[in-house]
């Protein structure tokens, strides 16, 4: 058995409402579904509707006695014209990590920080 895709990506967060506000109208993706697992903790996903597809899971709250250790390093989303997804975000307040995008063998890429200080990317394959 292969490995088929990636399921989504889960990022403990502070306040469960300004995430998903942040992933809706920044990033433009969908709450696919909301609910409390237990008393302490609130779960969203998000993704795409459309396709079905979650890309997102927020955590807010946690278990006690969780390790901190397999933190993810930044979360990517592909583009398919970066300056203007960049301009984009700009007009919503964003700010980027660096100053220019960096180019990699024709492929570009960019970073900037969700409201939890998440590391998130733009990035933009070669063509």
């Amino acid at each position: 058995m292969a490995i088929e895709k990636l399921e989504h990506v889960g990022i403990m967060v502070k306040d469960l409402e300004t995430s998903i506000s942040f992933y809706q109208d920044i990033i433009g993706l969908d709450v696919i579904d909301k609910f409390h697992p237990a008393p302490s903790i609130k779960i969203a996903f998000l993704g795409y509707k459309t396709r079905g597809e979650i890309i997102i899971e927020l955590i807010q709250g946690s278990k006690e006695g969780l390790p901190a250790e397999g933190k993810v390093n930044h979360i990517a989303f592909t583009v398919s014209e970066i300056e203007k997804e960049m301009e984009r975000l700009k007009a919503k307040k964003v700010n980027f990590t660096q100053k220019d995008i960096h180019n990699l063998s024709g492929s570009k890429y960019i970073f900037f920080r969700g409201p939890d200080g998440e590391l998130l990317e733009l990035f933009q394959p070669a063509t």
